[in-house]
């Protein structure tokens, strides 16, 4: 059974200092106090220490401009009153290609992060989505806040109303236009994820035209102007694979920053099964039984989703167990 606050990524351990943001120079004090803590973060990547830990570092150990307000961000105070911040750390994978669909960043896999040189020993790079379900809930609410965040930064340098650049505020929580004086906030796209069932109880999954080879997962797409989340289930699972749904089921929901993606899960009933794939988004989408499922894992035919992805967790509530 999936509970919803123990999705890897939906897990948090600290409080997330919203009144603090808006208090003049908040991050340069927190910065000379011994006891606050900082995050590296670029590009959907931590820095981790051994053991996949994400590595939280004195203000003296950050191998960075200090003094660079742009670069910060208040991730919030823990229980004995320290700050957490992050910073960010400008190493990027280049924007879409033109002609090239811009939601190609929430799939890709980041590779080309920043470089270990300037870290203390023993620690690196290590992309969020492959670590996410091994950190603390304490871990993970840091590391989450800090890759959507900086996401959100990256790709938000300039104002959406009149194209002027943007400065920093309230300690990495908005853009403001140096302009027009118009405030910018953080964005999250909301997606729909679900678990397709029949009335056999088999569930559908389909194979994404750039995904890895015999990589299978739920189906999942964004929401569009004007729509419900249940619409958007049977909307996505109709336009991919041709199947039509009936009773849609809220079953949890997952940040998913990679870069902006809230995924709002759901189990969803199938009122017909015949399998007619786009040929765009899917390239292929069969339905398995469970036998049929656990056989293709072991067998290495079917690559399942992440263990960090809601997505595996709407598997695995399914199937009654983890996938092995």
């Amino acid at each position: 059974m999936i509970v919803p606050d123990e999705l890897p990524l939906s897990r948090a351990g600290v409080d997330r200092a919203a009144l603090s943001r808006t208090e003049d120079g908040f991050v340069a004090a927190a910065l000379t106090d011994d006891a606050t803590r900082v995050l590296l973060v670029c590009d959907g990547a931590v820095v981790t220490s051994s053991g996949s830990r994400v590595a939280l570092l004195g203000p003296s150990q950050v191998p960075v401009d200090v003094t660079d307000d742009d670069g910060w961000l208040l991730l919030g105070r823990g229980e004995a009153g320290e700050t957490y911040l992050a910073r960010r750390v400008a190493d990027r994978r280049p924007a879409p290609r033109i002609g090239e669909a811009s939601d190609v960043l929430v799939h890709a896999v980041p590779t080309g992060h920043a470089s270990a040189a300037g870290l203390p020993d023993g620690l690196v790079w290590t992309p969020l989505r492959d670590i996410g379900a091994d950190l603390t809930a304490h871990e993970a609410g840091l590391a989450t806040t800090a890759v959507a965040l900086d996401a959100w930064h990256a790709r938000h340098p300039r104002c959406p109303r009149c194209g002027a650049a943007t400065r920093v505020a309230q300690s990495g929580w908005t853009r403001v236009c140096v302009e027009d004086g118009s405030e910018h906030y953080p964005r999250t796209d909301p997606a729909v994820i679900m678990a397709v069932v029949d009335a056999d109880d088999r569930i559908l999954l389909g194979h994404a035209a750039h995904w890895p080879a015999d990589r299978w997962s739920t189906l999942a797409g964004f929401v569009e102007a004007g729509e419900s989340l249940e619409h958007a289930v049977r909307r996505e699972v109709a336009e991919e694979t041709g199947v039509l749904v009936g009773d849609v089921a809220y079953r949890g929901s997952q940040p998913w920053p990679f870069p902006a993606s809230l995924m709002i899960g759901f189990r969803a009933s199938a009122v017909s099964t015949q399998v007619m794939v786009d040929g765009v988004e899917l390239t292929e989408a069969r339905w398995f039984s469970r036998d049929e499922l656990s056989a293709a894992v072991r067998a290495g035919d079917v690559i399942p989703p992440g263990r960090a992805s809601i997505a595996r967790a709407l598997v695995e509530e399914w199937f009654g167990g983890p996938l092995s």
